[in-house]
Formats: C-alpha cells, sequence, structure tokens
C-alpha cells in the first residue's frame, strides 16, 4: 500500500488547486469543504502561532502584542525529498520562491496591511501560504485570528463578534477538524478555543486539545489533569506543547534546537514524565497526519463522488461555451461554416415559427398593409372639382367626342400612382423585421457568443444581403403598380352603361342624341365619373393587396431563407488562414474561463486517477 503522506499530499495537492482555481463553494458543498483541514482556534496569545512554527519547524510568522494575525492564514505543508532546499510560495505572488523566512514573515506582515491597512482591524479576506520542506508532514493549516473578549483602542466595537463569526465560518465545516489551543497557565474551563469547539463539535470527533506554556505554569502546579483528560475529555488525546521563550526567540534559536529542548522538557520532567511519548509538536504532527488519513480514507468515495460531478459539469460548462478551434485553416473554415449554420437555423426558427418573430410579418401584411391603403386620398382626387379639372385639361383643345378617356386614363393612373407608397412601406416594414430578426438570431445562438469578430461579420453580411432583397423586392412591388397603370383592365369599362345626362329643368332635349360636351356637363355626370373610376380603383386595389405581399415574400422572406450569406460563403472561402483565424478571434474572458476549465479538468482528472491508485492499492 502507498504511504499515507502520498495520499495527504494529494488531498493537499488538490486544495492547493482549488485556491488557485477559485473552487471554494457556490451550490452545495465545494470541493475544497469536502477536503479535509486543520483549522487552528484559540485566544489572543495563546500561542497559536507559535505552535504552528513549531509544525513546521521554522520561525516565519508576524509576532507582536495584540491581536497579531487579522487576516485567515491558509498554510499548505507539502513535504519534500530529503536534501531538497526549503522554500515558500504565497498564492499572490506567483512563480516568486522565498528561501529566507525573515522575508516570508515580512511578507505575511505587509499582505495584511495591503488589505486591512495599518490598523487594528481584521479581514477574512485568506492569504495563502505554501512551505515545501523535508522537515514537515503534508497538512493544510489554517491560522485564525485569536478569539478575543474586549475591542482593544483602535478597534471596532462589533470586532468580538466579528473575529467569532470569522472563526466559525471554517471550524462549523463538517470535514474541518479543529485544533484547540489553551494556554496551561489559564483554567481550562474558560478557554476560548474549548469553548467554541463544544459549541460547534459537541461530541469531540473533530477535536483535538493542545495545552502550551506548560513550562510557564505556576510553580507546584501542573496540567496533567487536563492532558488525561479528565478535566475535559475529548476523543482525541491532549497533546502539551512548550514554546520556545522569548529568550531562544531573541537569540535565534533553529527549530530543531528547540523541539530538541522541548523533547528533553518533556522527558525530564516529573509531573509529564510519563506522557513524553505523546507531548510535543513532533507528536501533534504525526497525531494529525494519522487522524487526517482516516477521515481522508473515510471521505474518499465521497471526495471522489464529488470530483466526478465537478468533472461533468466543466464537461458540460466547455460544451456550452466551444471546445478550443485547431489551428490549420481547413478547421477554421468548417468551424465559420458550422458557426453560419448554427445561425442559420435560428433565423429560419423564428421565420417559420420555432421562435417569435416570424408572425410580424403577417402582420404587415394583415394590418399594415390595409391599413395604409385605406388612408389614401382617394377621396380628395376623385372629388367633383378634381374630375372636373382632370376630364378638362385632359381633352385640350379638341373636346372629346363620346366620352372622356383621357380623362378617365389621367384619373386612374394618378389613384394608382397612389400605391407606391404602401407597396414600398411594406417592403420597408419587412426590412426592418428581417433586420431585427438576424439580431435575435445572432444573440440567441450560444456558438456564436465566444466569437465576437465572426458575430459581427455574419451580422453585416445578413444585413448587406437584406438590403439587397429589399431593393429587389422596391423594384418589383414597384412594377406590379406600374403595370395597373400600363395596361387597364378593358372589360371593367366595356361594362359601364352611360345613362343620358337628366336636365334638371325640363325634358331632354332630342336634338341632343350624342354625348354631351364638357360645357353642358352636370355634376351627377362628374359623380358617375368619379364612381366609376373609384370601383376600378378599388378593383386594382383588392389585386395589389394580395399581389405585393406575395412580392415581398417571394423577393425578400423567401430569399432571406435560402440565400441569407451565400455571398458571406463564397466571401469565407477565399480568405487565406490568417484572415480566417482573425474572425474566430474570441472573447479574451471566454479564452480565459475555457483556460481555467481546462486546467481544473486535467487536474481533477489527475487527482481521481492520482486517488483511486493511491487508495486501493
Amino acid at each position: 500500500m502507498a504511504t499515507m503522506t502520498s495520499l495527504i499530499g494529494l488531498i493537499n495537492k488538490i486544495q492547493r488547486a482549488c485556491t488557485v482555481l477559485g473552487d471554494h463553494g457556490g451550490e452545495g458543498l465545494s470541493l475544497w469543504e469536502a477536503l479535509p483541514s486543520v483549522a487552528v482556534v484559540g485566544g489572543q496569545s495563546s500561542g497559536k502561532s507559535l505552535v504552528l512554527e513549531s509544525v513546521v519547524g521554522r520561525d516565519f510568522l508576524p509576532r507582536g502584542s495584540g491581536i497579531v494575525t487579522r487576516r485567515p492564514l491558509v498554510l499548505q505543508l507539502h513535504k519534500t525529498d530529503n536534501g531538497t532546499q526549503e522554500y515558500a510560495e504565497f498564492l499572490h505572488l506567483p512563480r516568486k520562491r522565498f528561501t529566507d523566512f525573515a522575508a516570508v514573515r515580512k511578507e505575511i506582515a505587509d499582505e495584511t496591511d495591503r488589505i486591512t491597512g495599518k490598523t487594528k482591524q481584521i479581514s477574512n479576506i485568506p492569504i495563502h501560504l505554501s512551505i515545501y520542506s523535508p522537515n514537515v508532514v503534508n497538512l493544510t493549516l489554517i491560522d485564525l485570528p485569536g478569539l478575543t473578549k474586549v475591542a482593544v483602542e483602535g478597534q471596532q466595537e462589533s470586532i468580538v463578534q466579528d473575529i467569532e463569526n470569522m472563526v466559525r465560518s471554517y471550524v462549523e465545516k463538517p470535514n474541518c477538524i479543529i485544533l484547540a489551543i489553551s494556554p496551561a497557565n489559564q483554567d481550562i474551563a474558560t478557554s476560548d478555543a474549548i469553548k467554541i469547539a463544544r459549541e460547534v463539535d459537541p461530541s469531540g470527533e473533530r477535536t483535538f486539545g493542545v495545552v502550551t506554556k506548560l513550562d510557564l505554569m505556576d510553580k507546584g502546579t501542573n496540567a496533567v489533569d487536563v492532558l488525561e483528560g479528565r478535566q475535559y475529555r475529548l476523543q482525541h488525546p491532549w497533546v502539551g506543547i512548550v514554546n520556545r521563550s522569548q529568550a531562544d526567540i531573541n537569540r535565534n534559536v533553529d527549530m530543531i534546537a528547540a523541539r530538541r529542548k522541548e523533547r528533553e522538557y518533556f522527558e525530564t520532567s516529573p509531573e509529564y514524565g510519563h506522557l513524553a511519548h505523546k507531548m510535543g509538536s513532533e507528536y501533534l504532527a504525526k497525531l494529525l497526519s494519522q487522524h487526517l488519513e482516516q477521515v481522508i480514507r473515510q471521505k474518499i468515495p465521497s471526495i471522489i463522488a464529488l470530483i466526478n460531478k465537478t468533472i461533468d459539469e466543466l464537461n458540460a460548462e466547455l460544451d456550452r461555451i466551444g471546445r478550443p478551434i485547431a489551428v490549420d485553416s481547413g478547421a477554421q473554415l468548417y468551424t465559420i461554416l458550422e458557426m453560419c449554420r448554427a445561425f442559420d437555423k435560428v433565423f429560419k426558427e423564428h421565420l417559420e415559427g420555432g421562435r417569435p418573430g416570424g408572425d410580424r410579418i403577417y402582420g404587415v401584411f394583415d394590418h399594415q398593409l390595409p391599413a395604409a391603403l385605406k388612408k389614401l386620398p382617394f377621396d380628395r382626387h376623385l372629388s367633383l372639382k378634381n374630375v372636373q379639372r382632370v376630364v378638362t385639361e385632359a381633352d385640350g383643345y379638341q373636346p372629346h367626342l363620346i366620352a372622356p378617356e383621357q380623362g378617365y386614363r389621367r384619373l386612374i393612373e394618378g389613384s394608382i400612382g397612389y400605391f407606391k407608397g404602401p407597396a414600398e412601406a411594406s417592403v420597408d416594414a419587412v426590412h426592418f423585421v428581417l433586420k431585427e430578426l438576424v439580431r435575435k438570431s445572432i444573440t440567441e445562438t450560444e456558438e456564436l457568443k465566444r466569437f465576437p469578430t465572426l458575430s459581427n461579420d455574419i451580422a453585416t453580411a445578413a444585413n448587406e444581403a437584406l438590403e439587397k432583397f429589399r431593393e429587389e423586392s422596391r423594384k418589383t412591388v414597384t412594377r406590379l403598380v406600374d403595370m395597373e397603370s400600363s395596361y387597364l383592365t378593358v372589360e371593367f369599362f366595356r361594362k359601364i352603361h352611360f345613362e343620358p345626362e337628366k336636365n334638371p329643368n325640363g325634358p331632354p332635349n332630342p336634338n341632343r342624341n350624342g354625348p354631351p360636351n364638357m360645357d353642358s356637363y352636370t355634376d351627377n355626370h362628374l359623380r358617375k365619373i368619379g364612381t366609376n373610376v373609384s370601383s376600378y380603383i378599388n378593383m386594382v386595389c383588392d389585386t395589389l393587396k394580395n399581389t405585393i405581399p406575395k412580392a415581398v415574400v417571394h423577393c425578400q422572406v423567401r430569399e432571406a431563407k435560402r440565400s441569407l450569406l451565400n455571398h458571406f460563403y463564397v466571401q469565407v472561402g477565399r480568405k487565406e488562414k490568417e484572415k480566417l483565424g482573425a474572425m474566430l478571434d474570441e472573447d479574451p474572458a471566454l479564452m480565459e474561463r475555457r483556460n481555467q476549465i481546462a486546467k481544473r479538468l486535467e487536474l481533477y482528472k489527475q487527482a481521481r486517477d492520482d486517488i483511486d491508485s493511491v487508495a486501493w492499492k
């Protein structure tokens, strides 16, 4: 079977990746929360930092009076091969290695000040530090601000509750191991760490008790009752720690010597000699590692299940935003054509009813066109006065002999000319509907969202094609109107019966058998001409009401369905590789998102395989 440290190291690796890639939560239990870690909890000046330094074997944490830890410090320990150099890395300073741990201490202080300022305020934004050393065990430790009971000068009154809320946000997680630090020279019953641990972990399954400053207890007193679990029992053994003295710190006594001195203290102590084999920082680190191994092995099925779920979600996200594109011109051209087909599919769905919008074209023909035709000024054009003027002017110097045919033709041609306005307005209305459908289709085509340049190119090409279709449609409907003027329907007029004009002042004059001249036209006869012309125009109106929509659909809608991007296809086929690549220039934010997803996928797949191989060998 693989060693325990290999499994813990893999979990450490995944935690590190979660931190880098921002997988800290969301819906349900995040991968970070599913992985075990150790939260170091204690009151201010309880010796938390010294315990951490003892476990790491390095002097690297800021010191001072009052509140020193003002941001959570997520400390990931990575065990390396013997003989390798120790170094540290900060997440906010990638690719920069610190081999001088005094510089690490300074950077922690400076990074804290960058967020909180040089004040005594706190922040819940963590600092992430990784230490690589042959002298550590693979472990993730979280150093939290020390619990306090009162706010000091320069702190907000809420800081007591703020710190407690921050600590709770970590220790309440079901996979968090609580390292409760209590100084031996204080009553364990009043320990801030034990109090909060008892509240979030009443069974004590996740809590390890650590007693510090054993060498500073009053003469004649000891902490044996606490360490043997008689004063407050936990499911895990209590561990006693002897911190470095201030004199040792001032003399820069290294951690190797400090650990040796700590061992000697317990071995020679009359009170703790019988417990020496399970006391000290080295034993604490091994104890935490052993417990972590047990927890990790218990959690492996749920961790693997969560990793698999995350992999599925990331694959689905990649499918949604699009996979990376090959660099050869053939693949690029294929991708562009696929995007065009996807857009064209959405556009046709709008036209044919699968998506909303196409019904607005029918609305142009069913409502807008008839309404426009009704508003045409035929009443003014065929008024009695205008009919008389047109008929009179049409004859010139020679009056008509039988019927005012030229007058009829001019009245009809003038009336038919009014139809051009509604006809062209129908063309424009359908054009604007089609342009709006192009815009909507571009927006709704998921595959195009990753290619803003290609989206613009397709939209431009589609709108240019629609402009050509509109021009052809305008010419066609104008021809339809002109055709009605070019050749009148003779049968309509052959059915008209012209009655002799009645003389309102007496009986008809028998000597006037032919049509009367203009001078003798009565108002009734002029009205009859206007009525005849109006009847003919109504017939033409009914015809155009049917033929204009047909022409518009044929020239615009049908062509948009059949050949909206045909010219664009020809242009794309002639482009060189560099220009094709420029068309597939993606949104930088989307590219970054895909890269992040790809990195997470790669790491989670590797982690899953590694955990399987290590855990079940």
